[in-house]
């Protein structure tokens, strides 16, 4: 046996208990629930929803069910992910659906469905099926062999019904923590954007004093910039294009890109490249070193300017000298802009609200030139990130430890 068991428990087979893959013996005109694989959940969730389909339409073909009865997924990666279920109320009492199924119904009253299910999800199950994988490789299956093979540890009907209580009432908890950490998580994510909005407002080193309006305020794009009143000393208000240069990306020709070369190539969609959310450091296109093209600087920053990538809102780092596609806007700051304060400067603009077009969303240069920035001195600046930095530090330190 697998291991010892209290005394009162019995190790049975599973074919001793179960039904493996019963059929349905019912009216061809009977609507009943249709099911197929995409409509259960894996992961422990129990979870299903159906179609309804008369019976003469998936009798054949199909894999039969009944209310009550328990279906485990037999192919990789369903198996493995635990996309196993309790069938309930399904329409007439009866289903049909996919054939990637193996069906146990109970041989009587002494076995719980879902004292089954949970044994179904234990890790020596699942391992003792994949052990036992047939068929080709993306394609193996756990067969009905060796389902109706496996040794199952069966205790009395009350002590199933405790077993599985305190299963549920665990998992009820463990549900409560993911939805407690899933709001912290928002929570931390809502004050780092305020520590960026109080940061470029001149209130996160030194709340005493007011500093203007929000960047993407209506009110502050007015020309003499009016709404910035009562401004901190050594502040200055200006736009983007008075403290760096904004740029348009070019699209090189297909027979210009090389392998492997000296300038990397980045098109729009590679700011969705898994890695670093910060910098662009997968590089997927390359120039070569005989290219005479415009390439923009390292310590750029870039974001979607043209087509659906704008409502995203990302913006990204250039490491490296790179040339970006037409689709992509940058920025380059001059001297008197700290780049880390550029940077966080640009978390906070909206680009996904600055734009026109409906279909083909575009972002105009002279817009994003415009953009009102509060600019402190120098010294402040790099102050202020280093207080932005501090707190983000403490920030991520608690996602981590979520």
């Amino acid at each position: 046996m697998p291991f010892e068991v209290p005394e009162n428990w019995v190790w049975v087979k599973v074919k001793d208990v179960f039904e493996i893959n019963p059929k349905n013996e019912i009216e061809d005109e009977t609507k009943v629930s249709f099911i197929p694989m995409t409509l259960i959940s894996d992961n422990f969730a129990n979870k299903h929803t159906s179609e309804i389909r008369k019976w003469k339409e998936v009798k054949k073909g199909f894999t039969h069910f009944q209310e009550g009865d328990v279906g485990i997924a037999k192919i990789t990666p369903c198996f493995e992910n635990r996309k196993s279920v309790i069938f309930k109320d399904l329409e007439n009492g009866f289903g049909a659906g996919t054939t990637e199924l193996h069906i146990l119904r109970p041989k009587s009253d002494e076995v719980l469905n879902s004292y089954l299910l949970y044994f179904a999800e234990t890790e020596m199950f699942i391992m003792n099926g994949v052990q036992q994988f047939s068929g080709a490789v993306g394609q193996q299956r756990v067969g009905k062999n060796v389902i109706e093979e496996t040794f199952f540890p069966l205790p009395p009907l009350a002590e199933q019904r405790r077993i599985v209580s305190v299963i549920e009432s665990a998992f009820a908890l463990i549900d409560e923590i993911e939805d407690s950490k899933t709001s912290l998580q928002q929570i931390i994510k809502q004050a780092q954007a305020k520590t960026l909005d109080l940061a470029i407002k001149g209130k996160l080193v030194n709340a005493s004093r007011h500093c203007g309006l929000d960047p993407q305020s209506p009110a502050s794009t007015t020309a003499d910039n009016s709404p910035y009143r009562d401004l901190k000393e050594g502040w200055k208000r200006c736009r983007l294009k008075e403290v760096g240069i904004v740029f348009s990306g070019k699209t090189p020709k297909s027979d210009e890109l090389v392998e492997q070369g000296k300038y990397p190539y980045f098109k729009v969609s590679d700011m969705n490249v898994a890695g670093n959310e910060k910098y662009m450091n997968i590089v997927t296109n390359w120039l070569p070193e005989t290219y005479n093209g415009i390439i923009f600087p390292d310590n750029s920053i870039i974001f979607p300017k043209n087509g659906g990538a704008v409502l995203t809102n990302k913006k990204r780092i250039l490491t490296q000298k790179s040339l970006v596609d037409l689709n992509t806007g940058g920025f380059t700051p001059s001297k008197e802009l700290y780049f880390p304060f550029a940077y966080y400067f640009f978390l906070t603009i909206d680009f996904s609200t600055l734009h026109k077009g409906g279909v083909l969303p575009t972002v105009d240069k002279n817009v994003i030139e415009n953009i009102n920035i509060l600019l402190p001195p120098l010294p402040e600046q790099k102050l202020i990130v280093e207080r932005i930095e501090n707190i983000f530090s403490i920030l991520d330190s608690m996602l981590e430890n979520l």
